[in-house]
């Protein structure tokens, strides 16, 4: 006899099914797992007989054969734990077969029998409810695997417990939905003095979702700045929490079943390596692009980032994705992530103070900049330099103008792309491409005419023009202007780069 348990194995975002089959059969005695099993599926072995154990069972001296089906399918992480359990306990005649068919299961197990959470049940519930079927998983993430909708859920502490369940003896509530995660103050534009250029470029950035660099002396102000951007962004819609949702469960981030209604902000320190920007390792695993899906991802100190790890980010922030190809399989991952940069002009960092600069100036500059390929900064859309703060800017009061009058600001303006939008694929001015962009950012003539002269004078790339083209939309819609000026279009070349001459 073969007992069969469904559940699933996760490649990027997508839950695919695998059987979980169990043989019982005469001859030495044995427990395999096959099916390509990495090695923590197949270190289950020792668990599930241990769990097993606990409730004061032995195993068959047979042959037991556990075949994780797809077998060609590489099976990765702890959840395979309990369908193991549960197919093997079917096949000994302890569990029904025909109730483990109407559903998908995921767990890992405890040698006490205890079920523990595992990464990834919300995407095991929505395959779950896209298939018709129930999930059985572990009592901690019932409250995120609830958020699937309508699907019945068997959300257990322990084996026991859930054996229990399955034969009616007793009954496992259903698990309640988590309260969404409460958004946390950070701080506010009233703490920056001066600098209005960067908080206007950070206005701007916010409301069109462009990416932004800011290069200043040390201590003038610019992460401060960054970290001021996830108060002026918009709550997420409950269709894009779903969606970052997932990215955190698959990166086992989601706390208590919480879904995420802030934008992500992400800041990795500068000795990320490219696997910990952009995924992989040997169990593929979101990235930090990934983890700033829908959101911002600050790059502080940007040319101490390897160069190489930088120039990973090229792909994501054209395509909206990335993909991981290792040996055994290609997964690919959403990055839709708006980047914020922040940097030094020089190695010393005062570049432009004749006091302070060292005596390599411009050299040093130069050196310190060519870390940074210029095709990555060509994909920056704002470029703004911070100057540094006076002490007599210090001594100032605090602005009138804080985060809240910005966030207002930049709430209309997403209101209008979202209108403008609605049935397109995009989601911001910074994926304006191709109609779009001849449709609802063509500037008026005199605006044209500008553009045209600045193309020719600051060797403008086709990119660096459609770029420039979906900020002036920007810049419009937070003018509440129907159509592209030639004012605006002057400050969207103002955030340009004009690339170095020879």
């Amino acid at each position: 006899m073969v007992s069969i348990v469904s559940t699933v194995a996760y490649l990027g975002l997508e839950a695919r099914s695998v059987e979980v089959q169990c043989q019982i059969a005469p001859g030495m005695v044995a427990f395999a797992v096959v099916g390509l099993p990495d090695k923590a599926v197949a270190e289950s072995r020792e668990r599930v007989r241990a769990a097993i154990s606990s409730l004061g069972l032995a195993l068959p001296p047979k042959r037991i054969t556990i075949n994780l089906s797809p077998a060609d399918l590489p099976k990765e992480g702890s959840h395979y734990d309990l369908p193991i359990a549960l197919a093997l306990l079917a096949a000994m005649g302890l569990v029904d077969a025909e109730t483990l068919s109407h559903y998908v299961v995921v767990g890992e197990l405890g040698l006490d029998g205890k079920v523990a959470g595992s990464p990834g049940v919300l995407l095991a519930a929505l395959h779950a409810s896209s298939r018709g079927m129930g999930l059985i998983c572990p009592s901690a993430q019932g409250p995120e695997a609830a958020w699937a909708g309508q699907v019945e859920i068997a959300a257990a502490p322990d084996l026991l417990a859930l054996l229990n369940h399955l034969k009616g003896q007793s009954h496992l509530r259903p698990p309640e939905l988590a309260i969404v995660q409460e958004p946390v103050a950070g701080p506010d534009l009233k703490m920056v003095k001066g600098q209005e250029t960067a908080k206007r470029a950070l206005e701007i950035a916010a409301a069109g979702g462009h990416n932004l660099c800011m290069t200043g002396p040390p201590g003038a102000g610019k992460s401060l700045l960054a970290s001021c951007l996830p108060g002026i962004l918009p709550e997420l819609t409950p269709a894009e929490a779903l969606e970052v949702s997932m990215i955190s469960s698959v990166a086992g981030n989601l706390e208590g079943g919480r879904l995420v209604r802030t934008r992500p902000f992400r800041s990795p320190h500068h000795s990320a390596s490219m696997p910990a920007l952009v995924g992989g390792g040997v169990r593929v695993r979101p990235g930090e692009v990934s983890l700033a899906h829908l959101g911002v991802l600050f790059l502080d100190e940007l040319p101490e980032f390897q160069r190489v790890v930088l120039d990973s980010l090229r792909q994501p922030l054209e395509t909206g994705e990335v993909s991981v190809a290792r040996a055994n399989n290609h997964v690919t991952f959403p990055a839709n992530f708006q980047l914020v940069a922040a940097m030094n002009p020089c190695r010393c960092g005062h570049l432009g103070d004749a006091a302070l600069a060292c005596s390599r100036a411009p050299r040093c500059a130069a050196d310190y900049q060519a870390k940074i390929s210029g095709p990555l900064l060509d994909r920056i859309d704002l470029h703004v330099e911070v100057q540094a703060v006076s002490a007599a800017d210090l001594v100032l009061p605090p602005p009138a103008e804080g985060s809240a009058e910005v966030a207002g600001r930049v709430k209309l303006a997403r209101q209008i792309q979202d209108a403008r939008l609605k049935g397109e694929k995009a989601r911001t001015n910074a994926e304006l491409d191709g109609e779009m962009l001849k449709n609802w950012a063509t500037p008026d003539e005199a605006g044209q005419k500008l553009l045209a002269q600045a193309a020719e004078a600051m060797r403008l790339s086709a990119r660096g023009y459609t770029r420039i083209l979906r900020v002036t939309r920007t810049i419009a819609d937070l003018a509440g202007a129907e159509t592209v000026g030639r004012i605006h279009v002057a400050e969207a070349l103002s955030y340009r780069r004009t690339p170095p001459r020879n």
